[in-house]
């Protein structure tokens, strides 16, 4: 199938933990090329969407597929080998490790070419190769955990709260590495509750409540139509 072709859906999804559903019923599709966003409160199933995306969980019911394949009974770490990478919303580093060793975990060598492009826009990450990674802060590790994902350069990415407590001068170049990406092809899933940075990135976005998709759109159309005070009062309940 062409890449222009490649998609990951998912459809009807029911997933959660132990016996309790969280998700109940979800659908969409995330073609190549594509920014989706899904912003919602604490709580209302975003991580669960994202860790039965990238095969953390296994769907109670409905099925996830890549290119009409279905893969939703895969074994974790087998998403990566079919081009789905995954950067979780907590315990993004291993405290132990230097920064170098985070960013190279998993590939065949300690060659630092792979990251050069993301150094250009966060040169901090590239001064702190040596030091390990849990003395940095939250938000540091968070762009730590974001330009490693993007050096994977998979076809499918998931972000789940990217920019929690990343400073406000980095989420513009966040913004900046992932339209560039896009447009080489790339396609992210991206769970936010800073809708300033999905309006940002985002071609279509889905606001999520109670484990349900409640409203969807074109980026575009929610520029238009959702207020920041609708949003905020929305956080608020």
């Amino acid at each position: 199938m062409s890449a222009s072709a490649a998609s990951l859906a998912f459809d009807n999804l029911v997933a959660g933990y132990a016996d309790t559903p969280v998700l109940h019923g979800v659908s969409g599709t995330l073609p190549a090329g594509h920014v989706l966003g899904v912003i919602g409160r604490n709580g209302v199933g975003k991580s669960t969407l994202i860790r039965t995306l990238a095969g953390v969980i296994h769907p109670f019911s409905g099925s996830v597929s890549l290119s009409a394949q279905l893969i939703g009974n895969r074994p974790a770490y087998a998403y990566r080998a079919l081009g789905i990478s995954y950067a979780p919303q907590e315990r993004v580093v291993f405290d132990d490790l230097t920064v170098a060793d985070k960013l190279t975990l998993g590939r065949a060598s300690r060659d630092m070419r792979p990251f050069a492009l993301s150094f250009g826009l966060f040169p901090r990450i590239a001064e702190r190769l040596g030091q390990k990674a849990g003395i940095m802060s939250g938000g540091e590790k968070k762009l730590l955990s974001f330009v490693r994902i993007l050096a994977e350069d998979s076809p499918f990415t998931l972000l789940d709260e990217p920019t929690e407590g990343v400073a406000p001068d980095n989420l513009a170049l966040m913004v900046q590495a992932l339209l560039e990406r896009e447009e080489r092809g790339r396609s992210f899933l991206v769970a936010e509750q800073n809708i300033e940075f999905l309006l940002a990135v985002a071609d279509s976005l889905v606001i999520m409540d109670h484990g349900v998709f409640v409203a969807a759109g074109t980026g575009g159309s929610f520029r238009g139509s959702v207020s920041r005070d609708f949003w905020l009062s929305e956080r608020s309940l």
